[in-house]
């Protein structure tokens, strides 16, 4: 049971290390588009930007809604990289002594 459990647990920190690259990986291109430095007539760029922003949309837009108008200002993902960071450390803490026993 424990060699399954380790390898839950790699899967899920890993799931949750890829998405936090990709949502830094947006609020960069963002900047990017905002300050002229990339063109998003390039076909290119808009299509990392449109998959990109596929993959973060669904779940920054509740976070959006739920925060207050900031104007131009938007800390949803910075919301979410906490939220996530929180969920791994719960996560973490309550199948890593399964997973690991006294090794952990």
């Amino acid at each position: 049971m424990a060699p399954l459990l380790q390898g839950l647990l790699f899967l899920f920190n890993a799931a949750i290390e890829i998405y936090t690259w990709i949502l830094i990986a947006s609020v960069i291109l963002s900047w990017l588009v905002a300050f002229n430095v990339v063109n998003t007539r390039n076909q290119v760029v808009f299509m990392i930007g449109s998959v990109i922003e596929r993959m973060t949309e669904p779940v920054l837009r509740p976070i959006r809604n739920f925060l207050p108008n900031l104007g131009g200002l938007d800390l949803s993902p910075l919301v979410l990289l906490l939220l996530l960071n929180f969920l791994k450390i719960v996560v973490n803490g309550w199948l890593a002594p399964m997973a690991y026993g006294a090794l952990y």
